[in-house]
């Protein structure tokens, strides 16, 4: 398949685009990247170099390869951290080209707004964005808990209040959701849950909770789900397989006690994860 990918890029280390690009390459699709901003390292050092592209310039990055005349072959648009509203529009507007040259293809956009602990981390503007102009505009989103509760505006803190938040957030206008990291009254403590939805069809992965915090994991996650999905058409198939990868890629980068998530290092997670987990309808 090949992949539009709109996202952040770091030089070294691994989130947004330097996250996302990779694990689908080595699944053998073709990724066409497009960065949003290109910093040194990511912002959690506190410190770094670089800057943050415009609107602009991605309208005229998917010119270029409509140019080519090759936008009817994209299968899909991926989306995480936007930077600003106009980055956003430009976006949904490349979504658009990309729709009106292939009808077929879908949107993924990883509604990137805050966490759990930090509150909201993007910039002013960004969340009002993402609720009344991104997610509706998207096929599959992939909001972290504290993502899935900003934008249904419920508190899912347990089984019942997971799926009424997810109801609401279907409303605004995603047919697939998949909530990357979940822990609700049911959760054992050592657990996390990443539950995916399909048109309100729920299922759910549950994995040990690993001692490593690292940047990059929601938006490798996004990536494999996002990939899976448009290969099986199957939102359980995808989620076993993206659980999978990403949970046997944080438990190489736990091993390691390394700061810095192992893309290259645990690449064969991706095509042949060392674990797997049991898939419930829930």
């Amino acid at each position: 398949m090949n992949i539009l990918s709109i996202q952040s890029h770091v030089a070294y280390g691994h989130v947004g685009n330097a996250s996302a690009v990779f694990p689908m390459q080595r699944l053998g699709h073709e990724v066409w990247p497009i960065h949003t901003v290109q910093f040194s390292n990511h912002t959690g050092y506190g410190a770094w170099k670089g800057r943050v592209f415009d609107g602009g310039m991605i309208e005229e990055c998917v010119e270029g390869i409509e140019m080519r005349g090759v936008l009817g072959a994209c299968d899909g648009v991926l989306s995480g951290y936007m930077g600003s509203s106009d980055i956003g529009e430009a976006i949904l507007g490349s979504v658009a080209r990309v729709k009106a040259a292939n009808p077929q293809a879908k949107y993924c956009c990883d509604p990137v707004i805050g966490d759990v602990g930090r509150g909201v981390f993007v910039r002013p503007g960004i969340p009002e964005f993402m609720k009344a102009r991104a997610v509706p505009s998207a096929d599959v989103i992939t909001p972290n808990h504290w993502e899935l509760d900003y934008l249904s505006g419920c508190e899912a803190r347990d089984l019942a209040a997971t799926r009424e938040a997810i109801a609401i957030v279907h409303a605004l206008g995603p047919q697939v959701i998949l909530v990357t990291s979940l822990h609700i009254d049911e959760t054992p403590a050592d657990c996390i849950d990443l539950v995916a939805s399909d048109g309100g069809r729920l299922f759910r992965v549950r994995t040990p909770r690993l001692p490593v915090a690292v940047n990059g994991a929601g938006d490798a996650i996004a990536a494999l789900f996002f990939v899976h999905w448009l290969e099986s058409g199957s939102v359980s198939g995808a989620l076993e397989r993206a659980s999978a990868s990403v949970y046997g890629l944080l438990k190489r980068t736990a091993d390691a006690k390394s700061r810095e998530i192992l893309t290259v290092t645990a690449q064969d997670e991706f095509v042949a994860p060392s674990h797997r987990f049991e898939v419930e309808a829930i």
